[in-house]
């Protein structure tokens, strides 16, 4: 049974939770489906060292859903609110996914308020064959048509069906609002482009971490993401696809512990 962690709320609506108190602020957002409690291996163990903060994107989990076009450019505007409505200086930001598209937005608009930035099973440019096969899954999620199983195809490979991450995921995807879902698909969908050529000039420590069997958020992509960026790393998790947070959590966890220690560059 799903195990639901209790939550505050900003003036706004979004929902977020905040364990720890030493070392600096960590923020993290899901992705598309998900919501708070899919960080959970990553909040036990960073929330020892760091103040940890994680929030529902709008439309999850207990979020308000987002008052404005689904674009991309708006999550952004409305995580830098949240951001703003916390009293938050300058933060660390990890982001799976569409949560990762979030974070790279952040990073390219927010630069005086970011410390460091992580990409997890993020999307870079994508090739034109891919962007119309998710752009038509946004189209029929719009419509109406949301097949609740259909990510679990691509999410996870055949061996990781049987497992407590299988399960969560599959949980979680059962209980989400299907409004605030295809919302937020939508963004994902288009938004790839959006800040891909900002990289260069994102000055903060930059992790892009991925599964190296994710097909749609390639090893390619991070790859190149951190070639791009003036500190960027790129970091493969073998032998797992896009939910490596959970399939591989003392792995992601370490490489995340690994990143907050990174110092900037002069």
């Amino acid at each position: 049974m799903l195990q639901t962690l209790p939550r505050s709320k900003t003036p706004s609506g979004a929902a977020y939770i905040d364990q720890g108190q030493d070392g600096e602020t960590l923020v993290l957002i899901h992705g598309v489906g998900m919501r708070i409690e899919a960080w959970g291996p990553q909040i036990e163990r960073l929330s020892k060292d760091h103040r940890v903060i994680a929030v529902d994107l709008p439309g999850h989990g207990f979020s308000a859903p987002l008052d404005a076009k689904p674009e991309l450019p708006n999550f952004v505007a409305w995580f830098a609110r949240l951001v703003d409505d916390l009293g938050l200086e300058a933060v660390n930001v990890a982001g799976h996914s569409m949560g990762a598209l979030i974070a790279a937005g952040f990073a390219a608009t927010e630069p005086s308020k970011l410390r460091r930035v992580a990409l997890l099973n993020g999307v870079y440019k994508r090739t034109p064959a891919a962007r119309e096969a998710v752009e038509a899954r946004a189209d029929e999620i719009f419509s109406g048509a949301f097949d609740r199983e259909a990510p679990l195809e691509r999410w996870f490979s055949s061996d990781e069906r049987d497992g407590a991450a299988y399960r969560l995921v599959h949980d979680l995807l059962q209980k989400v609002d299907p409004g605030g879902y295809a919302a937020a698909y939508r963004a994902f969908a288009t938004g790839d482009a959006v800040y891909s050529d900002s990289w260069p000039l994102v000055k903060a420590p930059a992790l892009f971490l991925t599964g190296d069997g994710d097909k749609n958020s390639t090893a390619e992509m991070a790859e190149e993401m951190a070639k791009a960026a003036p500190q960027g790393r790129a970091v493969f998790i073998r032998g797992h696809r896009h939910m490596v947070n959970l399939t591989a959590p003392e792995e992601v966890s370490e490489a995340l512990a690994d990143w907050l220690t990174w110092q900037p560059a002069r």
